[in-house]
């Protein structure tokens, strides 16, 4: 059981959501175990295209029989439809996954964060909910927002089993990375992995140069720039294209080295956490 927590070093645009997209779909494909995805993002936008088809929600009207409630269901799903378990102090396991959107069954699940208005009071719980959750499903990722309060962050960052911070191959990204990992304890810890999301191997910032200046033991990770992926990303089509990559794949096509980094993501993740959980 592990919790990995995916955050990004600044503001901009660093593929994070699909990075964990990615690895969480194939570790669920590759490994006989369950495994969730909880964002922390309201909006949830990014996650949701990569894996379901938004429907219209029905409009609520008033005919002879009363309102029709035919959307109530789909309105609850997601941390909103747990709040008021978590806070009488009877979640358990089974109930978070009554709440979660299967993707595979028995191997993944998504958990989608707060709409409403009083998110900060939600986020408030998800120590709680990860606790909890933790006990049932052997991978957890989480996406953690830039504006989730720091107090909650911290919260969340200090109970990880794993932290992936994710920057992208702009030299300001990689510099800003390099002074925090001077000024602060936390980003030298075992505990941190390092991943560039649509990573170009053809940029003079490549694995290899970052690795160095950064001055890592091991390369950093990277989830490549692929077109296939970026439009499965957008049209619900993560899952069937990562099914077709390990039935299909061939060595010499041109999205092999996709797959190939995506796989050494998942297993230097898996590696760390079997390190870090012997408290080596």
């Amino acid at each position: 059981m592990a919790i990995i927590t995916f955050l990004k070093n600044q503001k901009e645009e660093t593929g994070k959501t699909l990075s964990i997209a990615a690895i969480a779909t194939y570790m669920s494909i590759e490994h006989n175990s369950k495994h969730l995805i909880i964002t922390s993002d309201g909006r949830n936008e990014r996650m949701k295209k990569c894996f379901w088809k938004e429907k219209k929600k029905n409009k609520m009207n008033f005919g002879i029989f009363g309102p029709n409630k035919n959307n109530i269901f789909e309105q609850q799903n997601g941390i909103n439809g747990l709040v008021k378990i978590a806070k009488s102090n009877k979640i358990t396991p089974d109930i978070i996954t009554d709440y979660t959107r299967v993707i595979f069954k028995d191997r993944l699940e998504v958990l989608l964060g707060p709409e409403q208005a009083d998110r900060d009071d939600i986020l408030g719980l998800y120590p709680d909910i990860l606790t909890v959750a933790n006990q049932f499903y052997e991978r957890i990722f989480v996406d953690l927002d830039n504006n989730v309060p720091e107090e909650i962050s911290n919260k969340i960052i200090n109970m990880s089993d794993i932290i992936v911070i994710n920057l992208n191959q702009r030299l300001s990204s990689i510099e800003d990375f390099k002074q925090k990992k001077e000024e602060k304890q936390k980003f030298k810890s075992a505990k941190v992995l390092l991943l560039i999301g649509r990573y170009d191997k053809y940029s003079k910032y490549n694995i290899k140069n970052i690795t160095r200046y950064l001055g890592e033991r091991n390369n950093i990770l990277t989830i490549p720039y692929n077109t296939l992926f970026f439009e499965a990303a957008e049209e619900a089509g993560v899952p069937d294209l990562f099914l077709r990559f390990k039935k299909f794949m061939d060595p010499d096509d041109r999205n092999a080295f996709f797959v190939e980094e995506v796989k050494r993501a998942s297993e230097n993740i898996i590696y760390r956490i079997q390190n870090v959980q012997k408290g080596q």
